[in-house]
């Protein structure tokens, strides 16, 4: 497949406004950790290879692990994630799947024993920021970029 169109380029301020969110999350109190496993969970569900790829790259600049990056996806059987890093990647599955139920009553209460209301605030503004962008990427065929290794 080949990409459809480029936003960027067709319509830039559309695109620029979509980024102003992620530019507003990079100067907020997330955690770096947080934002990565929010960032490529919700690629993961949405099929976005493109932001898989940017998005591990930047986790592993981070200084994550790739064992935790490999198994993500299986995070709830893994055994390598806290409790407060399954409470993020939880809400992630649940925002980004809203057509099921959204953020439950369960998950919010279990936030609240982690975090105060303003960062998770920040988690759910990050999490329907990397939604958009998702999107954007499925929708318009946007490319993985072959890097040499």
């Amino acid at each position: 497949m080949s990409q459809r169109l480029h936003m960027k380029r067709l319509i830039p301020e559309g695109y620029k406004a979509i980024l102003a969110m992620d530019t507003f999350l990079a100067h907020s109190p997330l955690k770096e950790s947080h934002k990565d496993l929010i960032d490529i969970r919700t690629a993961q569900i949405n099929g976005c290879t493109y932001c898989m790829d940017i998005h591990n790259r930047t986790a592993l600049q981070h200084g994550e692990s790739s064992q935790r990056l490999f198994v993500l996806s299986g995070w709830r059987e893994a055994g390598l994630f806290t409790d407060e890093e399954k409470v993020v990647l939880a809400m992630t599955e649940e925002i980004t799947l809203v057509h099921r139920h959204g953020l439950s009553d369960e998950t919010y209460q279990l936030a609240l024993q982690y975090f105060d209301e303003t960062y998770i605030s920040y988690l759910i503004m990050a999490i329907i920021s990397i939604n958009a962008l998702t999107r954007v990427g499925v929708s318009t065929r946007m490319e993985v970029v072959k890097v040499n290794s």
